[in-house]
C-alpha cells in the first residue's frame, strides 16, 4: 500500500526494525533490493571483483545512513541512489568517466548520430530482425559507456518511470530522456556498423 509520497508501510516497518537492532529486517532490505542493485552494479562496472566490493560498500552506506532516510521517496529508489553514486565514484576515481559530462570521444559520437537521416532507424531494425535479436542486443549493449548501460537496465529492464530514473541519478527528467534517446541512437550505430554488411 502506496501514499502520496511513494514509499510503502513495509519500507517504513522495515526502517523502523533495523533502526532498533533488528539485523533480519536489514536482510530483508537487501533481498528486496539486490536485484535493482546489481542491475546498476553490473552495468556500471565491468571488473567482477570490484563489483563485489561496490555492492559490499553500497549496503555499508546504506546501513550507515538509514536513520537519515526520510521517506520522501521509496526506499528501492533512495538504495539505487546509492548505488548509482557509489559506482560513479568509483568511474570517476579510475577516470573512467569524467564528472557531469561524458567524455569528449563520446560527446563527438554522440554529436554525429544527431546529425543522421531518420532512415537509419529502419534501415537497423529491418537488419537486427534477420538476427537472434535478444543476443545481438545484449551484448552491444554491454558496449555502450557505463551510464548508458545503467540507464537502458533501470527503463526496460527495471520498468522504472523517467521520474524514478531522474531521483537515481540526479538529473534533470528532460536529460534522463535525452540520454536514453542518445544511447538507443548510439546502440543503433553500433548494430548497423557490425551487421549491415554481413550475409543476412
Amino acid at each position: 500500500m502506496n501514499d502520496i509520497t511513494g514509499y510503502t508501510l513495509s519500507d517504513k516497518s522495515l526502517v523502523d526494525k533495523v533502526l532498533r537492532g533488528e539485523t533480519g529486517a536489514f536482510a530483508t532490505i537487501i533481498k528486496n533490493t539486490e536485484a535493482l542493485t546489481a542491475q546498476i552494479v553490473f552495468k556500471m562496472i565491468s571488473n567482477a571483483e570490484d563489483r563485489k566490493d561496490l555492492a559490499q560498500d553500497i549496503y555499508l552506506k546504506v546501513f550507515n545512513k538509514l536513520s537519515g532516510f526520510r521517506f520522501e521517496s521509496k526506499l528501492s529508489t533512495w538504495i539505487a541512489q546509492i548505488g548509482y553514486n557509489t559506482c560513479l565514484s568509483y568511474l570517476e576515481k579510475k577516470k573512467l568517466v569524467l564528472p557531469g559530462r561524458f567524455p569528449q570521444s563520446e560527446t563527438d559520437v554522440l554529436e554525429r548520430l544527431s546529425n543522421k537521416s531518420n532512415a537509419l532507424n529502419n534501415e537497423t531494425e529491418n537488419i537486427i530482425s534477420k538476427k537472434e535479436l535478444s543476443f545481438i542486443l545484449s551484448t552491444e549493449i554491454e558496449n555502450l559507456p557505463p551510464v548508458y548501460k545503467t540507464l537502458i537496465a533501470l527503463y526496460h529492464n527495471q520498468d522504472m518511470s523517467y521520474d524514478e530514473i531522474s531521483e537515481i541519478v540526479q538529473l534533470p527528467v528532460g536529460t534522463v530522456k535525452s540520454y536514453l534517446f542518445r544511447a538507443r541512437k548510439m546502440l543503433k550505430e553500433n548494430l548497423l556498423a557490425k551487421y549491415k554488411k554481413e550475409e543476412l
